[in-house]
């Protein structure tokens, strides 16, 4: 029996603990335009439970694996069904580690897309963009006007 293997930023994590990657479509914009890129991110669970009952997703798959699979200590391991052209997104180490201890919480999570297969039946649909470079600017239309007696002792 092989010994699972922690890491030093999660010790109550091992290699082989469960955790669902999935392929999202996002966008970047960039000089105005709007680009498509295909990301790999981790699935929590309570995300996982909403997207299979068929909310609107930018998901085209999931596949149920292991840390060790996926995160091999500093090195990220891009599994076989995945494109070549997909990336990693933003902090994947740590998103991965935190979605992980979710499926330890919520062990029944884990029957919904069984360890080693890929869930393939997400209501796919890229009408609302997932802009990952998008930046929020605050104006002043943007405040909630109070009434005039709000802070005033009466």
């Amino acid at each position: 029996m092989a010994t699972a293997v922690s890491y030093p930023n999660a010790p109550d994590l091992t290699s082989e603990d469960y955790v669902v990657i999935g392929l999202a479509t996002c966008f970047i914009k960039e000089d105005g335009e709007v680009h498509q890129v295909e990301v790999i991110e981790p699935i929590p669970s309570a995300a996982l439970e909403a997207l299979v009952k068929g909310i609107p997703t930018s998901y085209k798959f999931a596949c149920a694996t292991t840390l060790g699979t996926v995160v091999d200590g500093d090195t990220l391991q891009k599994p076989s069904h995945f494109p070549e052209t997909a990336q990693f997104s933003d902090e994947f180490v740590q998103r991965t580690f935190a979605a992980a201890r979710t499926y330890k919480r919520k062990e029944k999570a884990k029957s919904l897309v069984p360890i080693g297969t890929t869930y393939t039946d997400f209501q796919y649909s890229t009408e609302r963009k997932r802009v990952l470079n998008a930046t929020r600017v605050v104006t002043k239309e943007d405040n909630v006007k109070q009434h005039s007696h709000t802070h005033k002792v009466l």
